[in-house]
C-alpha cells in the first residue's frame, strides 16, 4: 500500500457540495494500488446514531493515481468522516490528521469536517448550459449585411484578410443568416467584441455602452438579441474589462493632462509622460500592446463604471452572459462584485473566464460559471491533429483535468477547438477533414458546452491570425457539403440523447491498440459505446463491454458481442457510435 501517494482535503474540488442536499467526497490514491475504499461519515452530533458506511466508486484515473468519489446526502446537513482504504490485505484509515493502521477510537478527534451545506454556498451554474452547442462568430468576417454600415475602405468579400482591414461583417449579416445556424443546431452563440472601437477585432473599447457604428446600433443588437430568443437561441457578448482602447475617453484625458487628469487613477502608470520605451509602454498594458492600456480595477470609479456595463447589457437588451477576456489579469475581488451584480439580473446568466491554465480559484461559486477550456483543445490536438500521444495517455489527461473541478463546472466547461487566438482546426490536421471529423465527434459526445468556430463546419482553413479570421465563405459550391452534412448530424445525435450531454463518462482500454480510443456516455435510459479509430491504418478494436443488443448509429448495423468482449474492425480514421437502451436500472 503506498501510502504516500493518498490524498484529501475538505472543500475545493475533493468534498463539495453539488446541489442543496449532495455532498461529493473524493480521494486520491496511487494507480492500481488499492482495492476498496469505504468512506465512513455521520453527524458530528450524532454519530452513534447517524453514521454509516458509503462504498466509495474508482472514479477515473490518470497516469500517476486513481481518483475515488461517493455521494452523500446528510441529513442534517453536516457531514464528519474517514476513509478506510484496503489493498486486498490490509486497511489503512485516513483522518484529518494523518493515515493509521488502527481505526479511530474517539470519533470527534481529527475526523474530516464539512461543517454545514448552505444554499447559498453551492455553485450552481445556468442548467441551460449543458444542453448548449455554442457557436463563435467574429462578426466582422461573418456577413455583411448591411453596406451602409461599412467602414471607409472596406474590401470585397473573400479577400485576403490583414490585421487592419475590413470587409463590413455587422450584426445584421448575423441576423441574415440564423436560419443556416439553427439548421446546424446551434442554440447559443457567442461574439468577439461588438463595442465601439479602431480595429476589426474591437479588442480595444473606446466606448462600452454603444454597439460599434461598423456593426450596427444598440437597436440592432436588441433585436438580434431578440430573434435569436425567439429561436431558442442564447447570445454571449465579449467583454474586455481587463483593459480597454487608447480612443477610451478617460484614457484620451490621461495622455492629454497627465498627473492632473481627474482619471490618472483609472490607470496603472509606472512613468510620465505615458510612452513607450525600447518596445515597452511606461504604463501597463494588454501584453506590451500600447493601444491597449490595463484598467485598474481596484478603484472605486473603474469598478462602478464596469459593473454598469456588465449590468447594463443583460438588463436592456437581455443578452445572456459574458465572456470574460484575459480575465485572470483581473483581480479576483473586482470579480466577485461582477458576479453579483450579473447573477442579481439575472441568476441564469452564464460567466465564462478567458483563463489558458488550472482555473480552479475561479471556479468555486463565486466568480465564474465556467472557463474556456483550453487544456481539452490542447490534448485533442495532441491526439487527434498531431498524433503526440496515443489513447490512454488522451484519456489520462483529460481524467486529471476532469478530477481538478468539481462536477457541476466540468458540466458546463466550454469546450473549443479552435477560436480567433488559434489556427483553424483543419489547418492543425493537416487538411485531413477526417481527423478534423474526429476531434468534432469526441468534442460533441464529451461533457460540456462544445463551441464550434465559424466556418469549421464548412471547411475553412486558416494559419494565424489574421489568417485565422478569413470572410465566412457562403457559396454553397466553396463549401464542403459532405463535412456540413457531418456536422449537422452530429450535433443533432447530442441534443437527441441526454446521456450526451450530462451523462456519465468511462474511458474504456483497448486491449492493443494505442491509436484506438473508446469510452462510454450513459445516463438512466441510454448507453453509447463510442470507437474512434485515430490512425491511418484499418483497426480492430478489443474491449470489455456489457452485453447488450447494440447498434451502430452511423452504419445502422447491429453489433454483437460475445460474452461481453467486442471485436468490431474500423478503416481508417473510422469511427463508430454504439447505442442500447439502459436496461441495468
Amino acid at each position: 500500500m503506498n501510502l504516500e501517494a493518498v490524498y484529501h482535503r475538505s472543500k475545493f474540488n475533493w468534498s463539495y457540495a453539488y446541489d442543496d442536499r449532495t455532498l461529493h467526497i473524493r480521494i486520491r490514491t496511487k494507480k492500481a494500488d488499492i482495492k476498496q475504499i469505504d468512506l465512513h461519515c455521520g453527524d458530528k452530533y450524532g454519530w452513534d446514531k447517524t453514521n454509516t458506511v458509503i462504498p466509495m466508486a474508482l472514479w477515473v484515473s490518470d497516469a500517476l493515481f486513481d481518483y475515488w468519489e461517493a455521494a452523500v446526502q446528510p441529513k442534517f446537513r453536516r457531514l464528519f468522516y474517514y476513509f478506510a482504504l484496503n489493498d486486498g490485505e490490509k486497511t489503512a484509515y485516513l483522518q484529518e490528521t494523518g493515515l493509521f493502521y488502527d481505526p479511530p477510537v474517539v470519533f470527534y478527534e481529527g475526523f474530516f469536517d464539512f461543517p454545514f451545506l448552505n444554499p447559498a454556498d453551492v455553485h450552481t451554474p445556468p442548467a441551460w448550459v449543458k444542453k448548449a452547442v455554442f457557436y463563435q462568430i467574429f462578426p466582422e468576417r461573418f456577413a455583411n449585411g448591411d453596406p451602409t454600415n461599412d467602414p471607409e475602405g472596406t474590401e470585397q468579400w473573400g479577400g485576403k484578410p490583414t490585421p487592419f482591414n475590413f470587409f463590413g461583417g455587422d450584426l445584421q449579416g448575423i441576423i441574415d443568416h440564423l436560419e443556416y445556424l439553427t439548421s446546424l443546431g446551434i442554440n447559443a452563440i457567442y461574439l468577439n467584441p461588438v463595442f465601439e472601437g479602431t480595429t476589426n477585432h474591437k479588442y480595444d473599447t473606446k466606448d462600452y455602452f454603444k454597439i460599434d457604428s461598423h456593426f450596427g446600433t444598440n437597436d440592432k443588437l436588441k433585436e438580434l438579441v431578440k430573434v435569436c430568443h425567439e429561436r431558442g437561441m442564447r447570445v454571449l457578448l465579449d467583454a474586455v474589462f481587463n483593459h480597454c482602447g487608447h480612443t477610451f475617453e478617460p484614457f484620451v484625458d490621461v495622455m492629454k493632462n497627465g498627473v492632473s487628469s481627474p482619471y490618472v487613477d483609472w490607470f496603472h502608470v509606472r512613468e510620465w509622460p505615458l510612452t513607450v520605451k525600447d518596445g515597452v509602454p511606461t504604463y501597463d498594458t494588454f501584453g506590451f500592446e500600447p493601444i491597449m492600456p490595463k484598467l485598474n480595477t481596484e478603484n472605486p470609479e473603474v469598478k462602478d463604471y464596469l459593473l454598469k456595463v456588465a449590468k447594463y447589457w443583460i438588463e436592456e437588451v437581455e443578452i445572456d452572459g459574458w465572456r470574460l477576456d484575459v480575465a485572470n489579469e483581473v483581480d479576483h475581488a473586482f470579480w466577485r462584485e461582477f458576479r453579483k451584480t450579473v447573477k442579481d439580473v439575472n441568476p441564469d446568466a452564464y460567466i465564462l473566464g478567458e483563463i489558458m491554465n488550472d482555473a480552479l480559484p475561479w471556479l468555486l461559486g463565486d466568480q465564474f460559471d465556467a472557463v474556456m477550456n483550453y487544456p481539452f483543445t490542447k490534448a485533442c490536438l495532441d491526439f487527434f491533429a498531431h498524433d503526440l500521444i496515443g489513447a490512454g495517455q488522451f484519456a489520462n489527461r483529460l481524467s486529471g483535468q476532469l478530477i481538478g473541478y468539481p462536477k457541476q463546472v466540468n458540466e458546463v466547461a466550454f469546450n473549443l477547438l479552435g477560436s480567433h487566438d488559434t489556427f483553424r482546426l483543419l489547418t492543425l490536421c493537416g487538411g485531413s477533414t477526417e481527423r478534423l471529423k474526429l476531434a468534432t465527434l469526441f468534442q460533441l459526445t464529451f461533457p460540456g458546452a462544445p463551441c464550434i468556430y465559424y466556418g469549421d463546419e464548412i471547411g475553412m482553413d486558416g494559419g494565424y491570425d489574421p489568417d485565422n479570421r478569413k470572410c465566412m465563405e457562403w457559396d454553397p459550391q466553396k463549401q464542403n457539403g459532405e463535412l456540413l452534412q457531418f456536422f449537422k448530424q452530429t450535433i443533432h445525435l447530442r441534443h437527441k440523447y441526454s446521456a450526451l450531454q450530462d451523462g456519465t463518462l468511462t474511458f474504456l482500454q483497448d486491449h492493443v491498440n494505442e491509436r484506438n480510443l473508446i469510452y462510454e456516455r450513459r445516463d438512466a435510459q441510454d448507453r453509447f459505446v463510442i470507437l474512434i479509430n485515430s490512425s491511418k491504418s484499418p483497426s480492430t478494436f478489443r474491449s470489455t463491454i456489457a452485453e447488450e443488443a447494440w447498434m451502430d448509429i452511423v452504419s445502422g448495423t447491429p453489433v454483437t458481442t460475445a460474452q461481453g468482449q467486442l471485436s468490431l474492425e474500423l478503416p481508417p480514421f473510422g469511427y463508430a457510435i454504439l447505442h442500447t437502451r439502459d436496461t441495468s436500472k
